[in-house]
């Protein structure tokens, strides 16, 4: 991997990567993706876990010998995955470590099982491929906050399947959604350890116009706040981008009046502007406007098919 622009002189703090891999064809996309990544020196690991019969199936339903049978089976399936995956990276000419390990040893869930993993091996970034409801972010659908925030040790890079995009030098368009909050600036000096010399980098705060039944304050007084909010949160990027030589950029975004959100707004900047990189902090929040902690990151990841990273704020992540 060639070498990774950091902020100042700082070396980049994103050391080990952990790849975790299924049977679909979006594990060979996401590592394809961090095959293109330049990180210099970071170390790869690729990890499938053999899923336990017991937790697919209902109690009672196999025989001994059955459940030994699904057991081999579901330990062969993780194995032709991890092979993919290693074919992946031994054509871009990477070394990399691998493994399967079998959720009836740790636990007995697939979460819990990659959550282990990647706290004993101490990994800065876990990278996974998903479809979206299906595949690998079964995982973590319906709980990405609790997952990221609360339990997992690092911040997470999902692959979806909706990214279409040719996949070459990564990432090329980063976009950071900011929200205002401390956590959401971690996350973009996270993300900016991605970028690339040639990068372009941009900064959106969404302005949230939406009515809502829910909202007790008028419109217009919550559209000042937000603006207020963002003119200060854009302002903190532009000093961080300040430091760089990439071609940088900030804007307020807004959402539709009605019918409409925050994370369906970033979701659609990411498409227009063509980011093949989505940077969403956790643990954040929304202001006078309630965007709950989790939330917003939760849905956006549910919705979004660029490659989105989900990254803790300092005190969650396991990167200082």
């Amino acid at each position: 991997m060639r070498p990774t622009q950091t902020r100042g002189n700082a070396p980049c703090e994103i050391r080990r990567i952990l790849v975790a891999v299924d049977a679909s064809p979006e594990s060979a996309r996401a590592a394809e993706y961090v095959c293109h990544m330049a990180l210099a020196g970071a170390r790869i690991r690729v990890v499938s876990v053999a899923e336990n019969p017991r937790t697919l199936l209902p109690l009672g339903a196999m025989t001994d010998a059955q459940l030994q049978l699904a057991r081999t089976e579901l330990a062969r399936d993780a194995a032709n995955a991890v092979a993919r995956a290693r074919s992946v990276f031994a054509d871009a000419g990477i070394d990399i470590e691998s493994d399967v390990v079998e959720t009836s040893r740790q636990g007995g869930y697939t979460a819990n099982t990659l959550i282990d993993a990647a706290t004993e091996w101490k990994a800065d970034l876990l990278v996974m491929g998903a479809r979206q409801h299906h595949g690998m972010l079964r995982w973590i659908e319906g709980t990405v906050s609790e997952f990221v925030t609360t339990v997992a040790p690092c911040s997470i890079l999902v692959v979806p399947a909706g990214y279409e995009a040719d996949i070459g030098p990564s990432p090329q368009r980063i976009l950071f959604a900011l929200d205002g909050s401390t956590a959401s600036q971690d996350a973009l000096h996270f993300g900016l350890r991605l970028a690339r010399p040639d990068s372009r980098l941009r900064a959106i705060y969404v302005v949230d116009r939406a009515v809502r039944l829910t909202d007790f304050v008028p419109i217009h007084v919550l559209q000042e706040a937000f603006i207020e909010e963002g003119h200060a949160a854009l302002a903190t990027a532009a000093s961080a981008f300040a430091e760089l030589f990439n071609h940088t950029e900030t804007a307020l975004v807004k959402t539709e009046p009605v019918s409409d959100d925050v994370p369906h707004t970033i979701v659609r900047d990411a498409e227009r502007w063509h980011a093949d990189l989505l940077v969403v902090g956790t643990h954040g929040r929304r202001g006078v406007a309630r965007w709950f902690l989790g939330s917003v990151a939760a849905r956006t990841a549910r919705l979004a098919r660029t490659p989105l990273l989900l990254a803790p704020s300092r005190g969650q992540s396991s990167v200082k």
